[in-house]
Order: structure tokens, then sequence, then C-alpha cells
């Protein structure tokens, strides 16, 4: 069985888009499908069976999480 699905991600402008894709590209490279467009970045997870798909997209998430806080904190 192959599981596959998409997360998008929408910033306030493309600067920070950019800096969160480049920041997440290096861990994500191999594991997952990714395009920047604008304010929006797209993943596309795909995996053979549900825990593995589960994980990814939840590492992503929480790595996501981490890079709005640093960007919110740098900008105060």
């Amino acid at each position: 069985m192959k599981i596959s699905g998409n997360i998008t991600f929408n910033y306030a402008n493309e600067k920070d888009a950019k800096l969160v894709f480049d920041c997440l590209e290096v861990d994500n490279e191999d594991y997952l499908e990714s395009d920047l467009s604008d304010t929006l970045i797209t993943y596309k997870i795909t995996s053979k069976n549900l825990g593995s798909f589960l994980a990814t997209a939840d590492d992503l998430i929480a790595s996501e999480i981490v890079s709005e806080k640093i960007i919110e904190n740098t900008k105060k």
C-alpha cells in the first residue's frame, strides 16, 4: 500500500517563506518533495505505510513550528 498527502504552509511574506523553506530543505532532502511558490510552501509526503507517513508528517510539522518561533523571536 502507498500513502501520500500534501501539507501546505502559508506565510505572511515571501522572505519568511524562503527562510523556512531553506532551513527545512536540508533536513527533508530525499524524504519528501517540496515546492516554494511566493508565500506558500507545499510538501508532498509519500510512504509505504501509515506509521512512516505519520512520523514524517509529525517531524515536518514540529520542525516548521520551531522555524516559525525563531522567526517570531528574531523580529522582536
